[in-house]
């Protein structure tokens, strides 16, 4: 296009190290508690010991009367000061909930919050904590799905008829007829466990109020800070104009720092009811117990197939555990786990019964890659058909695999699948790791006792989420994305995204877009995020978004600036128009006889016109230079991978010791590669992590007895083994930059293939991984009971 500078010779695409990396690894980046604020109080929250009880009554005298505290605030205040939280999305087979911002009358788990305590010292508040009394009558708890569904199940939340918040049902093609024409019908069922984020910084926020503006700062760790200032400022009665939301930097979120927390909410109603600052800073074992959870679901699968292994039709009834609250729609979550699970396979009649129950336990809330057990039950569901069949579990695949002339396909719950290549990088992956070596290791070891497993998954990630993915699942909001990029009179480049970083690189990645765009360099772009004074709204970072739809914005607001810098450069030089012009590293580039030569202008002569000498501006150019622009992108994009994986499991300990991982992958046009290998090596470890350690654990009672490091386990380094990648990249044709999402399909190829390797591992002993996390215990008892039923 003229007046563009081409993407061939452009910053994208570029290994460029990370700009943050410097003040995060230099101590000099700033958090949460780095910000100080003058005069701010302390707040710290009572939690209730039970699961599920009523509060019968709050005696807070004695915490009153410590010398520094100065208020102790319950939800009968709260609900004076803000508005609750309504979830009512109009969606079939979906109650609608409504949350106060405190309990007034029940607690629904262990660590729910009943009240909280601000002092002038954080010390002082959490003795105050220790001294309210608090009244409560036990009730029995709801402590995991089956309870939920029992017909005299206590009810979670007594607003609703029973505990089954959400249930719909879907079914396309004639699975009926399938199964009954089937050679065999198989059955899996898949069992995953509870999780929670962990991110590096638990949560935590500083409200201020400034009582003469009647203007509210709220400085918060968000991925969303534009929806975030929304339903804050809804929930106080405040217009979106008296709230600014500033967020420093972010240590991790993976989903957990996205909604306005009851907490979050709580300090910034008592900042304004004390005309004081107020600071909250969540603990380690208040993120653990009370934060967000997730993963909890079950699936029951049957699919008819012919005697080669060729699936002909998928059922599936899945369930998932979404604690006491609903932070977020109570389907959402599942819905996306039942609406990628057929993933790269060419299946047409396909059902699902999808149910969420409610239960005493912590909420959930979306965890990196929330459909993360999809591919596992998937590519499950085909390893236990090779099995019963007596058949090789990759032919399987390669014959169930879509492959390139039968793209675009569009999958049976509605979706496009294209620009992807499931059988390529299955190849590739397959070749790089030599099956027939390994083969020949695992019988020679098996010989020693020693047991070696290769485990394969191969994955579609849904991403991006433009705004008809929001309209088509019935849930309100929007998928786009805003920005803007500047140059200032002294040539210097200035561009902001709604986006808001936690790790993902943003301000390297957006800058490289921005910089292409324009035609600068990289270095002359800053990247400003997390500012909801300076940004433009934007719907945050979440779903493997950001990288898409941020960078098509700015290389479209680069682009809309570029062609203004070409117009007033064409009139500098005595040109018609800028059409046969470019911007090139901040040089003008004038096409003469089919070559770019330098025309003698650079961006810091434009920019003196364009502000300080306007009146040589062509007719029609106004002064300045800056473009904003808006772009949503398509509903969804998609990347694909295989992963494989070698484990070596010891069956006495039980322990599993990662070998190798191997990924090809597909994910578009790359933005950052040292970026996109980041986010692979991190998603995937994420994924182990899960598979191997990560577990939430409540007893009998709906206790969580995984409050601590102690007891909730986490990877160490050595723990992950190394991985290589193989890029095999297929721009999408539907984003304006040629990028698709990838940062969450790291973990859903993790989910899969650890778990097959560890089966085959232990293949011998009959062991089928259907249910995680495998632990050494878990593992160990995999073996002793093959060794009890004498197989």
């Amino acid at each position: 296009m003229a007046g563009v500078a081409g993407t061939q010779q452009g910053p994208i695409g570029r290994r460029i190290l990370r700009r943050e990396d410097r003040r995060l690894l230099t101590g000099t980046a700033r958090f949460i508690d780095d910000i100080v604020v003058a005069g701010a109080l302390h707040a710290r929250f009572v939690r209730s010991p039970h699961a599920h009880a009523r509060i019968l009554g709050i005696d807070a005298d004695a915490a009153r009367a410590l010398p520094g505290v100065v208020a102790v605030v319950t939800g009968r205040n709260l609900a004076e000061w803000t508005q609750p939280l309504r979830i009512a999305p109009a969606i079939e087979g979906l109650h609608p909930v409504t949350i106060e911002t405190l309990p007034e009358a029940k607690v629904r788990f262990h660590g729910d919050l009943v009240a909280c305590v601000v002092a002038t010292e954080r010390a002082i508040a959490d003795d105050a904590v220790e001294s309210v009394r608090v009244d409560y009558e036990p009730l029995p708890p709801v402590t995991g799905i089956d309870a939920a569904l029992a017909p005299d199940a206590p009810r979670v939340d007594d607003a609703l008829p029973d505990n089954l918040v959400s249930h719909q049902r879907f079914a396309t093609g004639d699975p009926d007829r399938r199964f009954a024409e089937a050679h065999r019908i198989v059955r899996a069922r898949f069992e995953q466990h509870r999780q929670t984020h962990v991110p590096m910084e638990p949560r935590g926020c500083c409200a201020v109020w400034d009582a003469g503006r009647q203007h509210l700062t709220m400085h918060v760790g968000t991925q969303a800070p534009h929806p975030y200032r929304t339903a804050l400022a809804a929930r106080m009665g405040l217009s979106e104009s008296q709230v600014t939301v500033l967020c420093p930097d972010i240590g991790g979120g993976f989903g957990q720092k996205i909604t306005l927390y009851r907490e979050e909410l709580t300090v910034a109603a008592l900042a304004r009811a004390l005309n004081r600052p107020v600071r909250w800073r969540e603990e380690r074992g208040e993120n653990l117990l009370a934060s967000a959870h997730a993963r909890e679901q079950t699936a029951d699968v049957r699919a008819a197939c012919d005697g080669d292994g060729r699936i002909t039709a998928l059922s599936v009834n899945i369930v998932e555990d979404f604690g006491g609250y609903c932070f977020y729609p109570a389907n959402y979550l599942l819905r996306m786990t039942v609406l990628a699970l057929t993933g790269p396979y060419r299946i047409a009649d396909y059902r699902y019964d999808m149910k969420v129950v409610l239960s005493n336990k912590c909420g959930a809330a979306p965890m990196r890659a929330p459909m993360s057990m999809a591919s596992w039950i998937m590519d499950g569901t085909i390893e236990t058909i090779a099995r019963e069949l007596q058949l090789d579990p990759i032919e399987v695949r390669r014959r169930n695999m879509l492959t390139a002339p039968e793209l675009p396909w569009a999958m049976p719950t509605g979706w496009m699948l294209e620009d992807v290549t499931p059988r390529e990088t299955l190849d590739a992956a397959l070749s790089a790791f030599d099956v027939a070596a390994f083969r020949e290791r695992q019988a020679a070891d098996r010989a020693r006792d020693i047991y070696r497993g290769m485990g394969v998954c191969c994955v579609v990630e849904p991403n991006t989420y433009g705004s008809a993915f929001y309209r088509a699942a019935g849930i309100p909001g929007s998928g786009h994305e805003a920005g803007f990029v500047k140059v200032a009179p002294t040539g210097t480049v200035d561009a902001a995204v709604g986006l808001m970083g936690s790790g993902q690189g943003y301000e390297t990645a957006l800058a490289q877009a921005a910089a292409e765009g324009l035609g600068v360099p990289i270095d002359s772009v800053r990247v400003h995020l997390g500012n909801t004074d300076v940004a433009p709204y934007g719907m945050g970072s979440r779903g493997a978004r950001g990288g898409t739809a941020g960078s098509s914005v700015l290389l479209l607001a680069g682009q809309t600036l570029q062609r203004k810098m070409c117009a007033i450069a064409a009139a500098l030089l005595g040109l018609n128009s800028g059409d046969e012009l470019r911007m090139l590293e901040g040089r003008v580039q004038r096409l003469i006889e089919g070559a770019w030569q330098d025309a003698g202008l650079g961006v810091l002569d434009i920019a003196r016109v364009a502000y300080m000498d306007p009146l040589r501006l062509p007719d029609g150019v106004e002064p300045g230079l800056e473009a904003h622009r808006a772009y949503d992108p398509p509903p969804l994009t998609f990347s694909n991978a295989t992963h494989v994986c070698e484990v070596v499991v010891d069956t006495e300990t039980g322990a599993v010791r990662l070998e190798r991982w191997i990924i090809a992958e597909d994910c578009g046009r790359v933005l950052n590669p040292a970026i996109v290998d980041g986010q692979q090596h991190g998603a995937v470890a994420l994924g182990i992590a899960g598979v191997l350690y990560e577990h939430v654990v409540y007893d009998a009672n709906g206790q969580n007895v995984t409050g601590s490091f102690a007891d909730y386990a986490m990877p160490v380094a050595e723990t992950i083994p190394p991985i290589t990648l193989i890029p095999m990249h297929t721009p999408s044709r539907q984003t304006l930059s040629g990028t698709k999402g990838m940062a969450e399909g790291g973990v859903m190829g993790a989910v899969g293939a650890l778990p097959f390797a560890v089966a085959d591992a232990l293949a011998p002993f009959g062991a089928v991984a259907g249910r995680q996390p495998l632990t050494a215990e878990a593992v160990r008892k995999m073996v002793a009971r093959t060794a009890v039923n004498g197989t």
